[in-house]
């Protein structure tokens, strides 16, 4: 705090957004090297004496200026407003294709490299992992440090669920087994506030409105928010440009072992049967979007007799290629058995060199 000191009649004492009147001579203000005390005090005295004294009346005369919130970007110039990075809805938008990752291990660590390594987004999969709303945090903390989207799959497509993963602040929300379009109307509802939806509201205090910080997220989140409803099963597949068509359903995940599990063939994802079913889904899905109606966009996680370069050849947008526990399983097992080979190659060529120098000794 600098702090000048003149004749004038009046000083003001400067606290955050108030300004004091006393009758010292002290003036208690963060100066600029172009402050000019003794002008600016007659200025503002003569300001005074006419109207109330503000923010807002006193930036031009003593130069101050206030921070920057989300109400004023708009009167920046364009180099003054700050780079946000798109959301995925806007990338969707743009026409881009999205790769991602599945995290079932509720590391932190790992989703942090996760969105280090690359990855467009991470699906924090609280249906099949095993944690819920107080693992998943770390996660969306992690993913944040990393600058990398975090979608959260829910454990059933609930209201419950969905308030409180909502109140967590991911951009993409993923609801399971949607079968026809009265629930994906419901998911969507999870999703709004009233009147619109059925949402609890606690919008002043939760994460996803920076504990209230934001102050424009009720005006936002609809626009940022990525909604995923999952068909996973035969008769989702039968309803699928009804679901794809919801107002608010921006993308359809399918669920190739459910789906495979639904037809008879658990052990069998690759089976004829269920493969024509999926082509049956992916049609569905992307003529709604071709349509003039809204329509929603195709995501789906690549197996190993369907890669991802396949799904977005078929016209995927969304493509998730592996589950960090998946990779880790497959890097250990890799590592162990080049081991155990080497130890088997080690065991040969100690026989060989024994046999050598028994060779050796008989000569």
């Amino acid at each position: 705090m600098a702090t000048s000191t003149c004749n004038n009649p009046c000083v003001f004492t400067f606290r955050k957004n108030s300004f004091h009147l006393s009758s010292t001579t002290t003036l208690n203000l963060p100066l600029k090297p172009s402050f000019n005390p003794t002008r600016s005090l007659v200025s503002a005295t003569t300001l005074f004496s006419k109207s109330p004294l503000t923010l807002k009346t006193l930036n031009p005369i003593l130069n101050l200026t206030p921070p920057k919130s989300s109400s004023t970007t708009s009167d920046l110039s364009p180099s003054d407003k700050p780079i946000t990075p798109k959301t995925l809805k806007t990338r969707l938008a743009d026409g881009e294709t999205l790769y991602g990752l599945f995290l079932l291990s509720f590391s932190p660590t790992l989703a942090e490299i996760a969105g280090l390594a690359g990855y467009d987004f991470v699906v924090v999969d609280m249906e099949h992992g095993h944690g819920g709303i107080s693992d998943a945090l770390p996660c969306l903390h992690a993913l944040a440090a990393a600058g990398t989207p975090a979608i959260l799959r829910l454990p059933e497509s609930c209201p419950t669920w969905a308030k409180k993963a909502l109140d967590l602040g991911p951009q993409g929300i993923m609801f399971p087994m949607i079968e026809s379009q009265k629930s994906a109307k419901k998911a969507v509802s999870y999703c709004r506030f009233p009147p619109a939806g059925i949402r609890g509201s606690a919008h002043t205090v939760v994460r996803a409105s920076k504990y209230g910080i934001d102050v424009g997220y009720v005006s936002n989140y609809e626009d940022e928010l990525l909604i995923m409803c999952q068909v996973e099963s035969e008769e989702g597949v039968k309803k699928i440009e009804e679901i794809a068509g919801v107002d608010g359903v921006d993308c359809i995940q399918m669920g190739p072992l459910d789906l495979s599990a639904s037809l008879g063939y658990l052990w069998d994802p690759g089976n004829k049967k269920v493969r024509e079913m999926l082509r049956v889904a992916e049609k569905g899905v992307l003529g709604t979007k071709a349509g003039k109606g809204r329509g929603a966009y195709l995501a789906g996680f690549a197996m190993p007799h369907d890669g991802p370069d396949d799904l977005r050849t078929r016209g995927y947008h969304m493509v998730s290629g592996a589950v960090d526990v998946g990779l880790f399983r497959s890097v250990a097992v890799e590592d162990v058995k080049r081991f155990k080979m080497g130890l088997m190659k080690g065991s040969d060529e100690e026989d060989d060199d024994k046999k050598s120098d028994e060779k050796y000794w008989s000569e």
